[in-house]
């Protein structure tokens, strides 16, 4: 049986791309292509929710769906130099709620006025939320006993927010 080589349409012999002939000629078998790399992880900033209650504005539209944003830094000092909370330090998780609540229903803005009008179960709801999604998504801790070795929970959040 006699071999010819592939003919270029001029007639002369196909060359191999050079890559794939020199990697046959070394002996190392066809070239691959190289693995496609992993698609970059995002990080989620916003998180939705749902009150358990609502918000009830002044027309007296309910509001229950919103979405919260991830802390900065920032949003967590800039409150402690507001004169309320320096007079009254529970005020701090109302401050700090209405900068990382960004939609809530319909409402145009959300601030702190409409955080401080919720309704007390929204609040604590809100608080629970925050504690959540701003440590990567739980602040209880399975632990055990040091005298009886048995089991339960701890929550790791602090007493209020922005005191963890």
């Amino acid at each position: 049986m006699r071999r010819t080589a592939a003919r270029a349409a001029g007639g002369g012999p196909v060359p191999p791309p050079a890559a794939a002939a020199s990697e046959e000629a070394l002996g190392a078998g066809p070239v691959t292509a190289p693995a496609p790399s992993p698609a970059p992880r995002r990080l989620q900033t916003e998180f939705p929710f749902e009150l358990p209650r609502g918000y009830v504005d002044d027309a007296g539209t309910l509001h229950r769906e919103g979405v919260m944003r991830l802390a900065t830094a920032r949003d967590e000092l800039v409150p402690l130099r507001d004169v309320r909370v320096q007079e009254n330090p529970a005020y701090l998780s109302v401050v700090l709620l209405g900068r990382v609540i960004t939609r809530l229903g319909t409402l145009s803005l959300v601030h702190d006025g409409v955080v401080e009008n919720m309704f007390a179960s929204d609040l604590a709801f809100l608080q629970d939320f925050y504690r959540q999604i701003n440590a990567e998504g739980h602040t209880r801790a399975a632990v055990e006993c040091p005298h009886c070795a048995e089991p339960f929970e701890i929550d790791l959040g602090g007493s209020r927010l922005g005191e963890s």
